[in-house]
């Protein structure tokens, strides 16, 4: 971890647009540099599910919106199938700028390290407290092990909902007075992992209406938890 990889400095009270404008200049690691821009979250700060992938690829990258590419396209579909509207649902990533290693011709995703989740987790967290969602959906292995536990397996565990409580708003409830904090008691959130579309999109021909169908039965399971 360099002198640069420390955790963002994340201003408090200011809601989700407060963020999205603090974010935009962070440099809390490196790869704010090389990226053109930091991509925030998107949705509404009424939103009762928010979807966590890993990080923004090439296309996200260039127009600072979240899962606007093929990825995002792939999920939108199975977002309709399942029956849960996008525009009803917060996107974000556990890392806000693109990794990638340039080559002449484009620039070839990179996966983030740990210091890079480390760095960008702050901003991960103000999005939790100011949301408060009811459910949180991991988009593949890299979310689900950074917020549910480093030895999650998405192959064996994905499509189950766990009880769990988002780290923003624990951070939040430690710093109410004891008798506020019952009253205060958010409500149960829930925690579920599933295949990040991009691997959908990576899976073989033969095998990738398969893993299409069970990316859209585990967002079922969520619809179901919000019904």
């Amino acid at each position: 971890m360099s002198e640069r990889d420390h955790p963002a400095q994340v201003p408090s009270g200011v809601g989700l647009a407060g963020l999205r404008e603090a974010a935009a200049g962070c440099r809390a690691c490196e790869l704010g540099e090389p990226a053109t821009q930091t991509v925030f979250g998107e949705g509404p700060e009424t939103a009762r599910v928010v979807f966590v992938g890993e990080q923004p690829g090439d296309q996200e990258d260039r127009t600072g919106e979240p899962f606007v590419g093929p990825a995002g396209k792939l999920l939108d579909r199975a977002l309709t199938e399942a029956g849960i509207d996008r525009r009803d649902a917060y996107v974000t990533n556990a890392v806000k700028h693109f990794r990638f290693t340039p080559t002449p011709k484009r620039r070839i995703h990179q996966s983030p390290g740990a210091e890079h989740l480390r760095a960008c987790r702050a901003w991960l967290e103000a999005e939790f407290a100011v949301l408060q969602p009811e459910v949180v959906v991991c988009l593949g292995a890299v979310a689900a092990k950074a917020l549910i536990s480093p030895s999650f397996r998405i192959t064996r565990e994905h499509g189950q909902l766990l009880p769990w409580t988002p780290p923003g708003i624990r951070a939040a409830e430690a710093a109410l007075p004891d008798a506020d904090q019952d009253e205060d008691a958010p409500h149960q959130t829930w925690v579920l992992a599933t295949t990040h579309p991009s691997a959908v999109l990576r899976t073989p021909d033969d095998a990738r209406a398969a893993a299409y169908d069970a990316l859209v039965t585990d967002l079922r399971v969520v619809a179901h938890a919000l019904a």
